[in-house]
């Protein structure tokens, strides 16, 4: 579909939807979670110390993109969203790497099968499609299986609400220029707009966004002076939800989505490529029937997708494939009312191709399945002691069988607002297709095996006005895999790799019009873990709402020193040399504005990025983003 056209609907929806908008009042949901039981439990309930993102805080944060709103959490640490639109992303939880952390989309595992590790490219999901968010630290293979081994980041993408019709319509533009080249011509535009509605059985969702930008080059120049070519981005992104509840005890819910990115890229750490470029297509589509009976509530999650990338490389393509199934059906059964517990079987299939002018996989040999039964209870007495345990047989086509399990007690003080937690977790990850049958893999990898302790409070003081947590881990794996960059070969690394540290969160709101909040996160790194993971992380904001309609936040965050390797090809001999180094820590200030020109209808909001003009390095040989600047509008009806 042509950007163009999406953006010219926004633009005309923009001034038709505000002609007859109406009042939209949110929801006030219960502070509820779900992702340590796969159940909506009180939070209060939970052993676990989870973040959640509303949809109140993402509109505290527009302007933003989904990484940048990660990064901002207590022991996440995204390289690449400090770079331009397109970057490749890099996501480490509590000092782990991409392929350790899962990712969800409303209940459902995403992955690209013939991505280097299995991940999720989050460049294919645009903010604006979000409802919320949870992020769950530690391991988490009990419930959700291979992957889960450092943490769970489950999206909830936006749902119909209760009129019989509503929508939004959203355009917004902004800069995108490094520091001390200062350029404020908008070079960065972000449009779309969303139906939905409900009536008494049936419900619906729909939406189009669409994304487009220049302005950086990925490569930064070695030497002043030099200037490379701007590189583009663009992104498509459709989604539509259809609901229906035949009975109060039945609900159907089918979803399908379509996502395209196109980006140019560079030929690496100070070096320009004006050819160079990829394209990713994604189809995705879900269903999930729920069933409420009088003692518990049966679901089935199941998905199917496919990705198609192309990349242009050093002058010719390289075209991969993957296939995706997942089944997870799973019920819930009220022992007592103090207990209940969660059986499932999870299916998952996974295949992949590749096709170049060196090299090709055929997705007959490149494919593997993974069937898991498991059980988990939950105990919550009424004096404040909390117990979550499970266990997890990972029953893999390749790797054959394995156990993962789970122990998470918390006790919630009656006579002090204070909740103590611990809990002891195991996982287990798979290597990938790419790290098996690439040219650059080992058919004798063996899979990783992951253990991680914590413990912590949770402290709620003056009324809940001030919140105070911190929690303490440390983390084992065994067998990690790594990529050796003289032999161009993924590996098994001898020995335990060991992550330790703390993460402290405080929120303070002393009335319903201002709050602070600030996490430091302290991460002790070994081996595999120490690159591009910093040691010390800060995050520290404001959010005030100054009138009824007027409201902004100020953010801060410091990033501590990084320990990055690569190689080099010195002459005469042109062998490969690895090299190390320390890359310098940075602190950035960003703010945002926000007015409500028409109450609950139609508002304005206004960004500023890096206001200081930080020029600083996040990736060795890659540019990061100076001050810049956003407005949008977006139209409620």
């Amino acid at each position: 579909m042509n950007k163009k056209i999406v953006r010219i609907s926004a633009i005309a929806l923009l001034f038709a939807m505000n002609c007859f908008a109406q009042e939209q009042k949110s929801n006030q949901l219960d502070e509820v979670v779900i992702s340590d039981s796969k159940f909506a439990l009180p939070k209060e309930k939970s052993g676990k110390v989870i973040v959640k993102i509303t949809a109140e805080d993402l509109k505290k944060k527009q302007g933003q993109s989904l990484a940048a709103v990660l990064s901002t959490v207590a022991g996440v640490e995204i390289n690449g969203n400090q770079s331009r639109n397109g970057k490749d992303l890099g996501l480490y939880i509590r000092g782990g790497r991409g392929h350790q952390v899962l990712i969800l989309i409303d209940g459902v595992p995403v992955t690209d099968a013939s991505g280097i590790n299995l991940s999720y490219d989050l460049r294919l999901l645009p903010v604006e499609q979000v409802e919320s968010i949870e992020i769950m630290k530690g391991a988490a293979s009990t419930l959700y299986g291979s992957g889960a081994a450092t943490g769970v980041i489950n999206i909830t993408l936006k749902k119909a609400t209760n009129k019989e019709i509503a929508g939004n319509v959203y355009m917004n533009m902004g800069t995108q220029t490094v520091a001390n080249k200062a350029n404020y011509k908008p070079q960065e535009y972000n449009q779309g707009f969303s139906l939905n509605g409900r009536t008494d059985k049936v419900n619906y969702f729909a939406s189009l966004n669409s994304t487009e930008s220049t302005g950086i080059s990925e490569a930064k120049p070695e030497n002043e002076g030099v200037d490379f070519e701007k590189d583009k981005f663009s992104r498509i992104n459709s989604l539509v939800k259809l609901g229906f509840t035949p009975t109060k005890k039945l609900s159907l819910d089918f979803s399908a989505n379509y996502d395209k990115v196109k980006s140019d890229f560079d030929s690496g750490s100070f070096v320009d490529n004006k050819m160079n470029f990829s394209t990713s297509e994604q189809y995705r589509v879900g269903f999930s029937p729920k069933y409420k009976y009088e003692k518990g509530e049966f679901v089935m999650n199941s998905s199917a997708s496919s990705i198609d990338r192309s990349i242009f490389n050093y002058g010719s393509f390289s075209y991969y494939k993957s296939r995706s199934i997942n089944a997870d059906v799973f019920n819930k059964y009220n022992v007592a009312s103090q207990l209940f517990i969660v059986t499932g079987a999870q299916f998952q299939f996974h295949e992949m191709s590749n096709k170049s002018d060196y090299d090709a996989i055929e997705s007959s040999l490149a494919k593997f399945n993974m069937i898991d039964p498991y059980l988990t209870a939950v105990y919550n007495s009424e004096f404040g002691f909390n117990l979550n345990a499970g266990a997890r047989l990972n029953i893999h086509s390749k790797y054959g069988n394995n156990l993962v399990f789970n122990v998470n007690p918390s006790y919630k003080l009656q006579s002090l607002p204070l909740k103590i937690l611990a809990s002891y977790s195991t996982a287990y990850v798979t290597p990938s297709l790419y790290q098996l049958y690439s040219p650059y893999g080992d058919l004798n990898l063996s899979p990783e095996k992951d253990a991680t302790a914590e413990v912590g409070f949770e402290a709620s003081l003056f009324g809940k006005k001030l919140t105070l947590t911190s929690v303490a881990f440390a983390r084992e794996e065994t067998d990690a895999i790594g990529f050796d960059l003289m032999t161009y070969k993924y590996f098994n690394v001898n020995g335990l790799n060991k992550t330790k540290g703390v993460e402290t969160m405080v929120v303070y709101a002393p009335n319903d019009k201002v709050s602070f909040n600030v996490n430091y996160t302290f991460t002790e790194l070994e081996r595999q873990s120490r690159i591009l993971n910093p040691k010390h992380k800060v995050n520290a904001g404001i959010d005030v709402q100054a009138t009824p309609r007027l409201a902004f936040s100020a953010a801060y965050q410091f990033v501590s020193d990084r320990y990055t390797e690569y190689t080099t090809y010195p002459a005469p001999s042109y062998n490969a040399v690895l090299n190390s180094e320390i890359l310098k820590d940075y602190q950035l200030v960003n703010a945002n504005v926000r007015y409500d020109l028409i109450k609950n209808r139609m508002n304005i909001f206004g960004a500023v990025d890096n206001i200081l003009d930080k020029d600083f390095v996040e990736t060795r040989g890659f540019s990061t983003r100076g001050r810049n600047i956003k407005v949008g509008l977006n139209i409620l009806f």
